[in-house]
């Protein structure tokens, strides 16, 4: 498996979720912003660009409870790609004026794609109909289920699955026929913004492969409890008869929080899953490895032993271990997929058994820097115990930026800092950046953030919590017009181009 073409030589990437490109409504998308951030990254020597899952999100926009572990979020669809097509004016993609209000934003923006398909509709577009069901045909092992659950979320007001009619609830096929009959219409917006998603997602990855810059992905180990994937398989779920979860996942008290953190997703049916030889897990996987030149795991010690807590648990505090089969899982992926270019997340709780699993699959680990300086020399994270084979991060989307992270640590800890460093004379975040940049790990990725020099106010997520996350946005007069040449000079300088 080898985390393949990964390591095959030095590397450096910038972290920036495609929410957070500039633009109006409410959120980055994949248009003009897209292809000059791809052109910004090759300017600057950068030949990665890292991203978070890109899902359809619920309203709280954390891309690790997506709808779905297939279909991309519709807000992301550029809608000024629909007005050169002649499916909208330029005067129906100018944002109401709703504030920075994400979910109306998020409302209007799909009220756009409505607008859209109604006129490819209206011009009888026979070319762009086959493709649309040439597309349909293609991912319709996923697609088909996606397209009914979210029509008939949309029909119950965006209530959960589980909260739907029993029939509807349970898939009783002629309750699903009927649906598929009453909600054809909705059913075909739905298919009608996939196949725009990942249209015009597969132009700009085209686009990005010809300036040198490959994509790199994010898997969340689980799935949300109210997705198309727990409604569609719930036998690949622990799920009672009624569609609640017995078990929901979590990580026990670690770095980010004292109480650990209670995620709720339902946690699989290893046995199941094992069973059906992981069909769903291979489907979902190839699904990614179509739209990236790089996957990561998120959470991959889940695939050794997960933090399983009962569902009436109030906080993670009340978990405890079970062994999940991730041998068996990975053993099924390189059989199916031979040499894949997997990232092990293997941050938090690691353990023997983690690291085994790994290394068995020589799967690259992680190595963050804002980790590195909490003790002594044997800390794992200190560039002087990397090695070639992983990625070293200065954070991550999930830790504060360089500069609040260092603004925020004790007099002993900036000086042990400072040390290491050899007493620079740049500030932070330069110092972190140069040794992440530095390091013998062939990957380094470095958040926008901190190649801005940007403080707290600018962090993307805070674990624990789930107000104000996933909102951060940067606009192009924050870079100065010297940074790319900055930074190219770091990537020759330390053999990243």
């Amino acid at each position: 498996m080898s985390g393949a073409g990964l390591s095959e030589r030095r590397r450096a990437g910038v972290l920036l979720h495609v929410s957070a490109l500039p633009g109006p409504g409410g959120n980055g998308d994949l248009g003009h912003h897209a292809y000059r951030f791809v052109d910004w990254l090759a300017e600057a020597g950068f030949t990665i660009w890292q991203m978070l899952p890109l899902g359809p999100t619920h309203d709280d926009l954390s891309p690790y409870q997506g709808l779905s572990v297939h279909a991309g979020e519709p807000c992301y669809i550029d809608l000024h790609t629909l007005v050169e097509l002649g499916w909208l004016t330029p005067e129906e993609i100018q944002p109401p004026e709703t504030g920075d209000d994400p979910v109306a934003l998020r409302a209007w923006r799909r009220s756009c794609l409505g607008r859209a398909r109604q006129r490819l509709r209206d011009r009888n577009d026979a070319t762009t109909e086959a493709q649309i069901a040439a597309f349909r045909q293609a991912h319709g092992h996923w697609l088909e289920d996606y397209a009914l659950y979210a029509a008939l979320r949309e029909e119950h007001d965006l209530l959960p699955w589980w909260q739907w009619p029993t029939a509807e609830r349970d898939r009783e096929p002629a309750a699903l026929e009927a649906a598929a009959t009453r909600l054809a219409d909705r059913i075909d917006q739905q298919v009608f913004e996939q196949y725009l998603f990942f249209t015009q997602w597969q132009a700009l990855r085209h686009y990005a492969a010809e300036r040198g810059v490959r994509f790199f992905g994010d898997i969340p180990i689980f799935v949300a409890h109210d997705s198309a994937d727990t409604w569609a398989r719930r036998a690949c779920f622990r799920l009672d008869s009624e569609g609640q979860a017995a078990v929901v996942a979590g990580v026990p008290p670690d770095y980010f929080s004292a109480e650990g953190q209670r995620w709720g997703n339902p946690l699989y049916d290893w046995q199941q899953l094992q069973a059906d030889g992981f069909g769903w897990w291979l489907e979902r996987l190839a699904t990614q490895l179509a739209l990236f030149d790089f996957v990561r795991i998120d959470h991959f010690r889940g695939l050794s032993a997960c933090w399983t807590i009962p569902a009436e648990a109030p906080t993670a505090r009340d978990g405890y271990w079970e062994a999940t089969p991730g041998d068996a899982l990975l053993e099924a992926v390189q059989e199916r997929f031979g040499r894949v270019p997997l990232v092990a997340e293997d941050l938090g709780v690691i353990t023997e058994d983690v690291e085994r699993l790994r290394d068995r699959f020589a799967l690259p680990g992680m190595k963050v820097l804002h980790f590195a300086f909490d003790s002594d020399a044997a800390n794992p994270y200190l560039p002087h115990h990397h090695h070639r084979h992983s990625v070293v991060y200065t954070g991550t989307h999930d830790n504060n930026t360089t500069v609040g992270w260092y603004a925020g640590l004790a007099p002993e800890t900036v000086e042990r800092v400072h040390a290491y460093l050899g007493y620079p004379t740049e500030p932070m975040p330069w110092p972190l950046t140069r040794a992440a940049l530095a390091s013998v790990a062939s990957v380094a990725v470095i958040p926008l953030q901190d190649l801005l020099e940007l403080d707290g106010e600018h962090r993307m997520n805070v674990p624990g919590t789930t107000e104000g996350n996933w909102r951060w946005r940067f606009a192009w007069e924050w870079l100065p017009d010297s940074l790319a040449g900055q930074l190219y000079d770091l990537n020759r300088l330390y053999g990243r181009l």
